[in-house]
């Protein structure tokens, strides 16, 4: 079930609420979700609401774990997302982060997945997680390298005909 919030040394994690939108469309327009994430379309308040509802809350209910929010402790802003999406096609739940251009760079996308990993083995029982970036996000690469996973595939091929980089923090992989 959605058991977070949780918590790190500076970052608190929370599912997301309609009154996230205004966030969350600033985050979903950001140059770089649309580069390395895709247009998801959504340029108005009741369009994030939408969104967070059919595709966020909906994760939550269905499979009991989805994308949260991601504050900081002291003022309780919200800086980005991160958790874990079930895409039809992987086996496993991947993880998944964004953060606001301006908090990117500071350690809150490893200290924020390390506590999704965490929380995933423990209360979700998934301790093998995957992972997808777009081949040219080099920044997302990284971290995922520093938080345990490794490459799997350079160029998986999605059903949407895409291709991505496949991680896998399994070490049979």
């Amino acid at each position: 079930m959605n058991t977070l919030p949780c918590e790190t040394g500076r970052l608190r994690l929370r599912p997301i609420t309609l009154a996230d939108a205004p966030f969350l469309l600033r985050l979903l327009n950001q140059a770089s979700w649309i580069r390395f994430i895709g247009d998801r379309n959504v340029h108005t308040v009741p369009e994030a609401e939408q969104y967070i509802d059919a595709r966020m809350i909906e994760s939550y209910r269905v499979n009991g774990y989805g994308l949260y929010v991601v504050e900081r402790k002291p003022d309780g802003a919200a800086i980005g997302l991160c958790g874990l999406v079930k895409r039809p096609y992987l086996e496993q739940p991947d993880i998944g982060f964004a953060f606001l251009d301006e908090h990117a760079g500071q350690g809150h996308g490893a200290e924020s997945a390390a506590a999704i990993i965490a929380h995933a083995r423990t209360a979700w029982s998934q301790p093998r997680l995957l992972a997808i970036t777009s081949p040219d996000n080099v920044r997302s690469g990284r971290l995922l390298l520093k938080v345990g996973f490794h490459v799997v595939d350079e160029a998986y091929r999605t059903p949407e005909g895409g291709t991505v980089t496949l991680y896998s923090n399994w070490q049979a992989d």
